[in-house]
């Protein structure tokens, strides 16, 4: 596999971090030649970003998250709600269908991608596994939720990696989801979350390693971020509108 650009960047707003794997995605859409990222952060406050077509009010519990001064944004890709802050590393990679025909077939992106995270991790957590469509597992429960995003010539896959989040939030800011994996067996966040018995250094190593991302980027698309928050991210008619 040829090696990604490493860009391990947090921006100091969460409209700002939600935006840049965004405007990513549309870069390497665009780009003259294919290119490839690998994007590691950590959001320095707790958010839930909701997916492309959640309903705020079925996934969230809106008003805890507004009485705790929770941001909500809604994310370009599909999928369910997430909450994320200190504690949970987030990463993206972004990857040329030009170079990788086969991940336009969706399942084929979801192993191809699972399984790389999954070989990084190993060492560092054994029995780490992909379970459900997306989702990655420790034992009977989930540390990671993914999710993406195909357009012609680029791919953008995004996931959570809990470590050392505050798993009780989950409870008091996200509802039961409206669907759900066959192996959650009905069971409610507290019971079926867990962190990772790792840190986010030893994983921002292993998943650099694994996607060979060892050139780090210099340049990022500060502009068509900046378009994207002033357009999107910060407009309630964007993040609430459903």
């Amino acid at each position: 596999m040829a090696g990604l650009w490493l860009l391990d960047l947090t921006l100091p707003s969460a409209a700002e971090n939600v935006a840049l794997d965004e405007a990513l995605l549309g870069e390497a859409e665009e780009a003259a030649q294919p290119l490839e990222t690998l994007r590691l952060w950590e959001p320095p406050q707790v958010m839930a970003v909701v997916g492309r077509g959640s309903r705020t009010h079925e996934d969230l519990h809106l008003d805890a998250c507004h009485e705790q001064g929770v941001p909500v944004l809604r994310r370009t890709s599909g999928g369910l709600s997430i909450l994320t802050g200190p504690g949970c590393l987030m990463y993206a990679v972004v990857l040329s269908l030009e170079l990788r025909p086969h991940l336009k077939a969706v399942d084929e992106a979801h192993g191809f991608v699972l399984g790389t995270v999954c070989r990084a991790l190993e060492p560092l957590v054994p029995g780490i596994a992909r379970k459900g469509t997306s989702d990655l597992t420790l034992g009977p429960r989930k540390v990671s939720g993914n999710s993406l995003q195909l357009k012609r010539r680029a791919l953008l896959y995004h996931g959570t990696l809990l470590y050392d989040f505050p798993l009780e939030l989950i409870e008091k800011l996200l509802a039961m989801p409206p669907r759900s994996p066959e192996y959650r067996e009905g069971r409610g966040h507290r019971d079926f979350v867990a962190n990772l018995p790792t840190t986010a250094q030893a994983m921002r190593a292993a998943l650099a390693e694994a996607w060979q991302a060892r050139q780090p980027r210099t340049d990022w698309p500060a502009e068509r971020m900046k378009s994207l928050v002033a357009e999107q991210y910060s407009q309630d008619a964007w993040n609430l509108r459903r």
